[in-house]
Order: structure tokens, then sequence, then C-alpha cells
């Protein structure tokens, strides 16, 4: 800029981003009362964030080996303890990418009308060409029995050749738990009594550490719906999973788990849709 170390108020001194540091910038920031009335006016002490004081639950899945066996030896075995904990410890990851369905037609009285638009099956395209881009060996893809789901499923399909199609009944589409903040036009109190424990038991069905006898990272593929995904992500997380309402997912798109074989989880990603073009995104 042309500026001398004197009109910006130091003698050189700089920081990594070419700005005065130390007593230089206090010095050259105190001309410009603009620049004075910006400054922060918090301290670490008083601003540092507060843990919550909720450990992480090694156990969430109830499959954490050293709990399993807990150094016991049975009766019957010879085996040293620790050897038999090492044998049942989990030695593979598990990836599960979870699809949420594409655009359908909202109009539809019955679910075998709710099928997908054709903007939907376009998303569906372009779904399927994704997850075969990644070039990943997928072991299944599973999909929610509802049409949609079962449609976008299939269309999806055509791009991983070989790889088995699943139906589930539990993964359709429901009211998981009450969400908080609670939605005032919608109270299905009902409905939470009966959905809740279905996509609770699909929870534990499908999302876990992997099992001890799988030796090799595994890929598997769940299409479903917004509310099944974003409690999925809560309990996986082991976040509040009233608060599964205050995300958003977008049709088609793509939430990627990892679970570790201690049984540590990573959310790769939430509701990626950044592979569509911009006018093909939806969120009905």
């Amino acid at each position: 800029s042309g500026r001398s170390d004197e009109e910006c108020g130091s003698s050189g001194h700089r920081d990594v981003f070419g700005e005065p540091s130390g007593d230089a910038r206090r010095a050259w920031r105190s001309k410009f009362p603009v620049l004075q009335a910006a400054q922060p006016a918090w301290t670490p002490g008083t601003h540092t964030p507060t843990p919550t004081g909720h450990a992480w639950d090694f156990n969430w899945d109830k499959r954490d080996p050293s709990v399993l066996s807990n150094g016991k030896r049975k009766e019957s075995s010879t085996e040293d303890p620790s050897s038999e904990q090492d044998n049942s410890k989990p030695k593979a990851t598990r990836n599960i990418l979870l699809i949420r369905h594409s655009q359908y037609n909202l109009s539809g009285t019955s679910d075998k009308e709710r099928i997908l638009t054709p903007l939907g099956r376009e998303q569906a395209e372009f779904t399927g060409q994704r997850l075969a881009a990644l070039g990943l060996k997928y072991d299944v893809l599973i999909h929610s029995s509802m049409a949609r789901a079962t449609e976008t499923a299939q269309i999806i399909s055509k791009y991983l050749p070989g790889v088995d199609l699943v139906s589930c009944d539990m993964l359709r589409e429901g009211a998981p738990i009450q969400p908080v903040p609670p939605v005032t036009h919608w109270k299905p109190d009902a409905v939470y009594h009966e959905d809740g424990a279905r996509i609770e038991a699909a929870f534990r069905r499908y999302i876990h550490r992997a099992d001890p006898k799988q030796k090799e990272d595994s890929y598997e593929i769940i299409v479903c719906h917004a509310n099944v995904i974003r409690y999925f992500v809560c309990r996986a997380l082991q976040f509040p999973p009233e608060g599964w309402l205050r995300m958003g997912l977008n049709n088609g798109s793509i939430t990627w788990i990892t679970i570790r074989p201690s049984g540590r989880v990573a959310l790769r990603t939430l509701g990626d849709t950044g592979f569509m073009p911009v006018d093909k995104v939806t969120r009905t």
C-alpha cells in the first residue's frame, strides 16, 4: 500500500498476517476511533465455553468388549482372559451413508401415490452418480419400504451394480420423539409413542460398531427419510435426541457416519448435495 512503518505505528514488527504486532498494533489502532470501537469486549476468562459434564459413553451400542467380557474367564474356557477379550474386539470400521429420498408428489393421498416427481428422479440419478464416483466398495443398499424411498433406491442401484437391495419396514418415516423446541402446528402425541419405538429399534439394528468377525471396513447405504436420519445423527453423536428437528436435509442428500472399532463416532457429512446443480436442489 506504500505506507511506511512509521505511518502504520510500527518499527517493522509484524505478525504472520502483516499486521503491526503487540504495542505497535495498539498504538496504530489508537489513531482510528472506528477500530477502537470495534475491539472485542470480552476476555478469555469470562467467555470460555463450559463443558456440559456429559462424558462420552463408549458402550452406547452395548457392544464394548471390555464391558461384555469384563475380564472374567468362563469356567469352560482355557484361554487367558486378556486374549479372550482381544478376540472379541471389533477390528473394522463401519461407514453408514444415509440418503434422504428424492422429491416426491406431495399431493398423493396414499403411500403408493407419493412417488417421485420428474425432478426427484433426476435428483436420485445425481445421488447415484455421486455414490459411484466415490469409488467405495458398498456392501449393501438398504431402503425404507415406502414408495418414495424404494424408488430412490432403485434409481441409485443402477449406478452400483452387484450391490444387493434390501427393503426394511423399520426405516419408514415417522415422528421419533417430541422435538424441543416444540412445534405448535404438529402434535402427533400418539404417533410419537408408536413411531419412536420403531425408529429407535431401527437405530439399534443399523447403527453400531462392527462385529468382531468383520475383518474389513464396510460401506453401507441406507435410503430413508429426513426424520429418521436426523434422529440417527443425534443418537449416534450422543446429542440430545429431541433436537432432531433443528437440522434440515435436502432431497437426495448424503449424510455419512463413521463408527470406529473403539465405539467412537464421527459425522463426516450432513445433508450433502454439493454434487447437484443448484437449480436441482430441494427440501420437501
